[in-house]
C-alpha cells in the first residue's frame, strides 16, 4: 500500500519527465526483458528533493492526457488514453541533473532513493487511476532501453511548468 503524504508545500524543485510518443518500447536489465508496451508513452521521470504529491498529481494528470496522438485529420488531438495505449515508466534521476556549472553534471537536487522510489511508484498509480496501463522499469537498475519513436516527438515536462 503506498502512502500519499508528500502533500507539503511546494518546494524551489521540480519533477520532471521526458514523454516519447512510441510505437513501442522495452526496458531490460541484465539482458532479460523487464517491461514493454506497444503504442503509448515512455516516460523518464526524475525527482528532485522539494517535489510533493501536486507536483506526482500534476505530472501523471498532464502525462496521460498529452494530445500527441494523431486524430483522423492528422493532427494531434488524442491522448494515450484516447488511443488505448500505454506507459512504460522509467526513474532516471539524471534528468535532475544540472550541467550550469563545468562539465560533470551536479545531482545535489536530486531525491533520496528511498523518496524517489516511493514518488516514482506513486506515479505510477496515479497514473493507472485515470485508466491507463502502465508497466515499469526497475528502480536503480542499470536498465537497457529500446524504443521506436513514432514522429518523432518527444515532449519535456515538468511541475512548475518552467518549459
Amino acid at each position: 500500500m503506498i502512502v500519499r503524504s508528500y502533500r507539503t508545500k511546494i518546494g524551489e524543485n521540480d519533477l520532471r519527465a521526458v514523454v516519447q510518443r512510441v510505437k513501442r518500447a522495452a526496458v531490460s536489465v541484465d539482458g532479460k526483458l523487464v517491461s514493454s508496451i506497444s503504442a503509448g508513452h515512455l516516460v523518464f521521470l526524475g525527482v528532485e528533493q522539494g517535489d510533493t504529491g501536486k507536483d506526482l498529481e500534476y505530472l501523471a494528470d498532464k502525462v496521460v492526457n498529452l494530445r500527441v496522438f494523431e486524430d483522423q485529420q492528422g493532427k494531434m488531438n488524442l491522448s494515450v488514453k484516447d488511443i488505448g495505449g500505454e506507459l512504460l515508466v522509467v526513474s532516471q534521476f539524471t534528468l535532475c541533473g544540472d550541467c550550469r556549472k563545468g562539465r560533470r553534471p551536479s545531482f545535489t537536487s536530486a531525491a533520496s532513493p528511498d523518496r524517489a522510489e516511493a514518488m516514482y511508484e506513486e506515479f505510477c498509480v496515479l497514473a493507472e487511476e485515470h485508466g491507463v496501463p502502465v508497466k515499469k522499469g526497475v528502480f536503480q537498475a542499470h536498465m537497457e532501453v529500446e524504443l521506436v519513436n513514432d514522429g518523432p516527438v518527444t515532449i519535456l515536462l515538468d511541475s512548475r511548468k518552467t518549459f
